[in-house]
């Protein structure tokens, strides 16, 4: 099953790559999956995508993940996300920006939910070969928790005031090897979600790299009988659009 995914998904991600250069969009589109054997079973796949295009004072950027996962031939994962950001220059340094998120989870803490804001970003380093952005804003978030209450009712979807803050890093080591350390924290009364992603890419040839990620999501809120961290592994091809 996995194996049918992943072939549907690159071929997919191609066709979608040259369609969105065409229109002037760059960017990559990523797979990463693993297999182990042995006392158990297990299967993960993972599917990224993230584009951007500039104009003299605008960025857009979009970006969306799909993880799928098996233990011993049973279902332990399967998790969507979008995402999508539009930032306005001020000066070389000071841009503000709005944004929107949205994920459905089918085995987290909660079941899905979404943030919409606006902020203030400032570029602490320009990029080449080092570029680092820090981000503050505040917005409108909802999540639905999954599980029970004590009374065995379905637990109430929270909406509420939120904070944003964010850091976006990335350093050119050369013309091969890039570095990436992306972190955001969304706070809000109920829950304060906070993630962080580090990957390591080289490039292999022409638009087609390989990477190795680590990603950690941490909840400090969750409903009984759920875990407040998950992380994941990943080892995959990325390829780059141009």
């Amino acid at each position: 099953m996995i194996k049918k995914i992943a072939l549907a998904a690159v071929v997919s991600l191609a066709f979608s790559a040259q369609s969105f250069a065409q229109d002037g969009w760059t960017g990559e589109a990523s797979l990463a999956g693993g297999k182990t054997t042995g006392n158990t079973d297990t299967e993960d796949l993972g599917l990224g995508l993230k584009l951007g295009k500039e104009t003299d004072k605008w960025r857009h950027k979009f970006d969306a993940l799909v993880d799928y996962g098996k233990v011993d031939g049973l279902k332990n994962k399967q998790r969507f996300a979008l995402g999508y950001q539009i930032d306005r220059d001020i000066n070389e340094r000071m841009y503000v920006y709005g944004n929107a998120d949205y994920f459905n989870d089918n085995f987290g803490a909660y079941e899905d939910g979404y943030f919409v804001g606006a902020g203030l970003g400032y570029k602490m380093i320009l990029p080449d070969p080092i570029g680092w952005n820090l981000e503050g804003g505040a917005g409108y978030r909802s999540q639905n928790p999954r599980g029970l209450d004590m009374l065995g009712n379905e637990l109430d979807r929270t909406n509420e005031f939120a904070l944003r803050g964010a850091s976006d890093f990335d350093y050119a080591i050369n013309d091969n090897v890039s570095l990436y350390n992306d972190t955001e924290i969304l706070w809000s009364e109920s829950d304060t979600y906070i993630w962080n992603e580090v990957g390591l890419s080289a490039q292999l040839m022409g638009n087609l790299a390989a990477r190795i990620s680590y990603r950690v999501d941490h909840h400090t809120d969750v409903p009984p009988g759920t875990k407040k961290t998950d992380t994941a592994t990943r080892f995959g091809v990325v390829y780059t659009i141009k």
